[in-house]
C-alpha cells in the first residue's frame, strides 16, 4: 500500500548544514561530516534549521530508507558534539606482538603474531586516529561509519582461522564501543 511521508528532523544550535544534491554537509564546533544518500522517490529539503522528508507514494522500502537516513543524520550530529571512540586490547599468550601506526600509508603494521615473520597490516580509513598505549588500542573519529570501519578492520587483521579459539585467544579484540562494553 502507498501512501504519503512526511519526516522532519531538528538540527540543535551551533550546527549547520546545507544540502547539495544528495550529499549532505554537517558542520560546527570545528568539525564537519559529509554523507552521501541515494534515496529515490523521496525529496529531502531544507526549512530553517530543519530537514524535510517527504514521499508522495511511499511503499515499506522507502520508509525503511527514510528511517535510516534520519539515523544516519542523527549519528553526524551526534559525532559533531563529541567523537566516537572504540576500544580494543591486545590479547597473546605466547608471542608478544607489537604494533606500529604508519600514518603516511594509513596502516598499522601487526608484528610478530603467533610468530609469523611477515607482519600483518590493517588499513586506517581517513579521518580516524589509533592511540596505542601497552595493550590497549583506542580508535576515534567524528564520524561512526569510519571510527567502527578501522576498529573492525584492526580485529579482522588477528582473525586466526583453523584452530581452535578456546585455545588459540592471540589477536585483538574490541572491548568497547562508543560507551558500550562489550
Amino acid at each position: 500500500m502507498k501512501k504519503e511521508i512526511k519526516e522532519k528532523l531538528e538540527f540543535p544550535e551551533g550546527i549547520d548544514f546545507e544540502i547539495i544534491g544528495n550529499i549532505i554537509h554537517v558542520k560546527g564546533s570545528g568539525k564537519e561530516s559529509k554523507m552521501k544518500f541515494n534515496i529515490e522517490n523521496v525529496s529531502i529539503k531544507k526549512h530553517e534549521n530543519n530537514i524535510l522528508i517527504e514521499s508522495k507514494k511511499a511503499t515499506k522500502k522507502e520508509l525503511k530508507m527514510i528511517n535510516t537516513f534520519i539515523a544516519h543524520v542523527k549519528n553526524m550530529i551526534k559525532g559533531i558534539k563529541e567523537e566516537f571512540i572504540y576500544k580494543l586490547e591486545i590479547c597473546y599468550v605466547h608471542f608478544p606482538m607489537t604494533l606500529e601506526v604508519d600514518k603516511a600509508k594509513g596502516l598499522v603494521i601487526i608484528k610478530n603474531f603467533l610468530g609469523e615473520k611477515k607482519p600483518r597490516t590493517s588499513k586506517i580509513l581517513k579521518g580516524a586516529e589509533i592511540v596505542i598505549e601497552k595493550n590497549k588500542i583506542i580508535v576515534s573519529s567524528n564520524s561512526k561509519e569510519i571510527a567502527g570501519q578501522t576498529a573492525a578492520n584492526l580485529e579482522k587483521a588477528t582473525w586466526v582461522r583453523n584452530r581452535d579459539r578456546r585455545k588459540f585467544q592471540d589477536g585483538i579484540f574490541m572491548t568497547e564501543k562508543c560507551g558500550r562494553h562489550i
